[in-house]
This record gives C-alpha cells, sequence and structure tokens, in this order.
C-alpha cells in the first residue's frame, strides 16, 4: 500500500470511528429526553457503523423495557456482541448477568472474566464488580489486596460505592491497617457527590474527631442532609448532636446545611440544562 493510501484509509477510519461515536451521543441524548425511538436508531446506526457500544445501549433498552417489552435474552445477546468488540460496558454488563445467572447460566468463572475485562480496560463498575470477585473468591483466585487496588482506581474514577467500601475498610482496619485520615478523605469525597453514607459517616469523624479535627456545628449539618437523604441512622445522630450545641451553633449548623442544598439543586439545574456531549468536543 501507497502512503497516500494508507493515509487515505487512516482518514476513512477515523472519519469513521467519529460518525459512530457521535452516534451513541445522539442517542444518548434522544434517551435523556425521552425519545426512545431516535434512540434505538442512533444506537443501531453507531453500531454498525464500528462502535460496539451501540449495542450495548440498545441491548440496555431491551432489559429495561425502553420503548419495547424487557427482553432479557435479546439484551444478553447484544451484550454478547457488544462484549466480543470490546466494549468494556457490555463486558461489564454481561458478567453481572453470569454471576447472577441472569437469563444465562449462572458461571462464576465466565462473569470473573468478563468483568475483570471491563476492569483492564478501567471502566469503574468493571473496576468495582472485579474487586468483589477478586474479594470473595468467586470465580477466580481470591486477592485482597488487589482487589482494593481495584477500588482504589474505581473511586479515583468517581464511584461512589468503591470509595465507600475503602473508607470502612481504613475505618475498621478490615484487610488494611486501621487510618481514621484515610476513611475520612474516603467519606467527605463521597459526601461532596452527597451520597447518604458518605455524609453519615462525615458527621461521624466531625462529631468525635476521628480523622479530622471535631467540629460539631459541621458534624450536625452533615448528620442533618444525611437524615434528609433517607439514611437511617442520621435522624438520632443529629437529634444527639443537637442536644450538644447551642442556640446559635444549631442555627448555623442549619445554615450550612441550607447552602449545601441550595448548591446540589443549582448544580443538578446547571447539569440538566448542559447540553449532550458530542464526539466534536470530546475529541478537544
Amino acid at each position: 500500500m501507497s502512503r497516500t493510501s494508507l493515509l487515505l484509509a487512516t482518514a476513512a477510519f477515523y472519519l469513521l470511528t467519529f460518525s459512530a461515536h457521535a452516534a451513541v451521543e445522539e442517542g444518548l441524548a434522544a434517551l435523556e429526553q425521552g425519545d426512545l425511538e431516535t434512540a434505538a436508531r442512533e444506537f443501531q446506526q453507531s453500531f454498525k457503523a464500528g462502535d460496539a457500544d451501540g449495542a450495548f445501549y440498545l441491548g440496555r433498552m431491551y432489559e429495561l423495557g425502553l420503548g419495547t417489552d424487557p427482553d432479557l435474552p435479546r439484551a444478553a445477546d447484544l451484550f454478547r456482541v457488544a462484549a466480543e468488540a470490546d466494549s468494556a460496558l457490555a463486558q461489564n454488563r454481561l458478567g453481572l448477568m453470569y454471576l447472577d445467572g441472569q437469563s444465562v447460566i449462572r458461571d462464576f468463572e465466565k462473569g470473573a472474566e468478563l468483568v475483570c475485562q471491563a476492569a483492564a480496560q478501567d471502566e469503574e463498575n468493571g473496576l468495582f464488580n472485579c474487586g468483589v470477585v477478586l474479594l470473595d473468591g468467586r470465580g477466580m483466585e481470591a486477592d485482597p489486596a488487589r482487589a482494593r487496588d481495584m477500588w482504589s482506581k474505581a473511586a479515583d474514577l468517581g464511584h461512589i460505592a468503591a470509595a465507600n467500601l475503602l473508607g470502612m475498610a481504613y475505618k475498621t482496619g478490615e484487610g488494611v491497617e486501621a487510618d481514621a485520615a484515610t476513611a475520612y478523605g474516603y467519606f467527605a469525597r463521597t459526601a461532596e457527590e452527597g451520597n447518604p453514607v458518605g455524609l453519615y459517616e462525615t458527621a461521624l469523624a466531625l462529631d468525635a474527631g476521628k480523622g479530622i479535627e471535631a467540629d460539631k456545628v459541621r458534624a450536625y449539618a452533615h448528620a442533618n442532609i444525611a437524615a434528609a437523604l433517607q439514611h437511617p441512622d442520621a435522624p438520632a445522630l443529629r437529634d444527639r448532636i443537637e442536644a450538644e450545641l447551642s442556640v446559635d451553633e444549631v442555627s448555623r449548623g442549619q445554615q450550612i446545611a441550607r447552602d449545601w442544598i441550595a448548591a446540589s439543586e443549582a448544580k443538578a439545574v446547571a447539569q440538566a440544562e448542559a447540553p449532550a456531549p458530542t464526539a466534536q468536543t470530546e475529541s478537544n
């Protein structure tokens, strides 16, 4: 092949890849707007153009019954096709189906293989689930240290459950040397994202001064927010701390909680109004 032909072929490949990825983004945008017919069409188009994630998202529509009756066997077939084409999203989801025995035979080895294939591509749910497999030793040899490494990577990518698991491990010293400061760091991270467990554990740490300087007012604010977000133990913690505070401290704590809620709501509105990302902006 001549150098010119090679350049043309390469350009054509990237154009095809760009178009395929753009179709997935268009499908996700349509899905968010409730236009299920357009979403399904865009996902089909993206897969035909070479983006395996198109088959994954189409499979999710069948799995969840979006625009059609739920059809788990059809979803599994689409996940299998996408996983074989190296979609990390599909590898993780199909792996979970094998681990659960959902519309496929329960097969721990196959399930572990798939979720860890997704982990090898740094897909955050794959990292989390591969860590679970490595901790339990179902489908592959148990390796708790490697499991924690997986969760650490997932947490760095923003996986809430992974961060909370690591926070609890460092809080209790289960499998690692107890480190209250490290535990607080993980819980504070998920608290910022509005996770009730993170908020509750952060409140406990601030109340007791474990891993962070004690601050009863902030502890009260975090417990108050966690209670509003339905953490079962948070109301009792909120009420206990409130009984220890002055009227002025309670007022300040409630103002912190109000400000937090307002900022969270504003962030949610901004995210809802933001235009869907496209392959053009993501490639810049």
